[in-house]
């Protein structure tokens, strides 16, 4: 069946909703659901909240009284519903068991323990099937957990702050600011939104940073610090120390420990050798208005890169 566009503007707001448990639902995707009558008119609507408790459909369909009057009819989700028990039981089920006649469908989950599953036991129960509705949009929202299933690796955003001329850092040895305050906000957000940040031996050596989301409300990543020459004998307890020989060791230990994301704040060093390794997924450049004349070079992507750097004023 075709969507409507009614599907496609239902569909817009599972994925807004969804967006709404950015860095609190990892490793878990990003799921929102709205449940309607036969007309098209909403009548509850949830979103996957935080990772161990009720899925986006749940939470929908449990706000729904079962004897309500209109019936609920359709269920937009951007995320095939799970067949499986893991925190919580088959949303599939409760799909079922509710009475819904129809589900529209943003993407398909290549999730082991899914793909397909669910969909197939939806159509057994005689459940109207549409799918692939906003499916670019939906893999866009939900890159980390596609690239984590898909890869076989964290999804990696490579971050750094540069000068107006391209500099990292100037010539002199005296440490410098080129973030804004509201840049520097900005980082921090990010912060929340990753499952880990990763930097080097050095970087650590010189600045002793904190990487937490100090200047924004949110859940801190884990702090991660490539030490390949074993430098390091002093780290906070909760970090995680790695000795990694290369780029892709490193993010195979990081997926190990069910890592989804990595934000890369490390040294001109860390992210030349992200950028050599073709490893990343995202270039976000924090750029100020400075001009320091010299100094540290910014890493430049290669001209074949297929990552287009994002820039913030």
């Amino acid at each position: 069946m075709q969507p409507s566009s009614t599907d496609i503007q239902l569909m817009h707001r599972c994925l807004r909703l969804a967006a709404s448990g950015l860095g609190r639902t990892r490793p878990n995707p990003l799921v929102g659901c709205v449940v309607t009558d036969a007309r098209g008119h909403i009548l509850s609507e949830g979103f996957h909240q935080e990772y161990g408790h009720n899925h986006a459909e749940r939470n929908a369909l449990l706000r729904l009284n079962p004897t309500a009057t209109p019936p609920p009819h359709t269920l937009y989700v951007n995320l095939e519903p799970c067949s499986h028990y893991g925190h919580t039981p088959p949303c599939a089920d409760l799909i079922i068991e509710r009475g819904i006649r129809r589900v529209v469908c943003c993407n398909d989950d290549p999730n082991p323990l899914v793909a397909g599953r669910g969909f197939a036991k939806l159509e057994a129960a005689g459940i109207s099937l549409t799918r692939h509705v906003l499916e670019a949009e939906g893999r866009t929202l939900n890159r980390r957990f596609f690239t984590f299933i898909e890869r076989q690796r964290p999804y990696v955003i490579l971050k750094w702050a540069e000068s107006a001329d391209g500099y990292m850092a100037p010539a002199s040895p005296t440490p410098y600011w080129l973030s804004s305050p509201s840049q520097n906000r900005l980082n921090h957000r990010w912060r929340t939104e990753e499952a880990a940040i990763l930097i080097g031996s050095a970087t650590y050596l010189a600045d002793r940073p904190q990487l937490t989301p100090r200047h924004f409300l949110g859940p801190a990543p884990l702090p991660v610090v490539l030490d390949r020459r074993g430098r390091l004998a002093d780290l906070p307890a909760h970090w995680l120390h790695l000795h990694t020989p290369t780029i892709a060791d490193t993010l195979q230990a990081l997926r190990q420990r069910n890592i989804q994301s990595v934000i890369v704040e490390g040294g001109r060093q860390l992210l030349d050798a992200f950028i050599a390794s073709g490893l990343y997924d995202e270039v976000r450049i924090l750029r100020s208005p400075t001009l320091l004349g010299g100094g540290l070079p910014a890493p430049i992507l290669p001209r074949d890169s297929l990552v287009q750097p994002l820039i913030f004023h």
